[in-house]
């Protein structure tokens, strides 16, 4: 049996939200992504509000990623971002193989990870023409029944999240 080490990516393999961070990141480099926002906000308020989940709110924040070449603006994001990743995470300082389990978008981590050699990722899905979240969000309960969906004969060594 293999044994491998489970980590959570925001807030534990590098010190912010890759999600929000790269919204953030775009809208400084293509600032019309704003245009996005006053549609962006009625999915957005009622979360932050606590009167729907984070699903509801993620189903359509990543709307911006039609109207920007979402690679190349994805891969400048990491290029410039990738020094942040703790150096406790890197490929030469770890002592099993990596699993990688977040709630952040796949189109922003499957290129960090490939970069330090997560051997898997389990993420939340998104289309890539139209940013809407493809199932649920891989949080919480979700991330359980993703891990046994999606690996299996392993046997876990340690695992590593933001307890926040």
């Amino acid at each position: 049996m293999k044994e491998i080490d489970i980590y959570d990516f925001d807030k534990t393999v590098l010190p912010f939200d890759s999600g929000s961070g790269c919204w953030l990141y775009c809208l400084r480099h293509a600032p019309w992504i704003a245009v996005c926002i006053p549609y962006q906000l009625p999915f957005f308020i009622p979360y932050v509000l606590g009167i729907k989940d984070i699903d509801f709110a993620k189903r359509h924040f990543f709307c911006f990623i039609r109207l920007i070449d979402l690679e190349k603006h994805v891969k400048r994001f990491w290029d410039e971002r990738e020094k942040k990743v703790f150096e406790w995470f890197k490929k030469e300082n770890r002592p099993r193989p990596a699993v990688v389990i977040s709630a952040s978008p796949d189109f922003v981590l499957e290129d960090i990870c490939r970069r330090l050699g997560v051997e898997k990722l389990i993420c939340t899905r998104h289309d890539r023409k139209t940013g809407t979240i493809l199932g649920k969000n891989c949080k919480g309960e979700e991330k359980v029944r993703r891990y046994y969906e999606e690996v299996s004969g392993c046997t876990v060594v340690s695992v590593s999240y933001d307890s926040r």
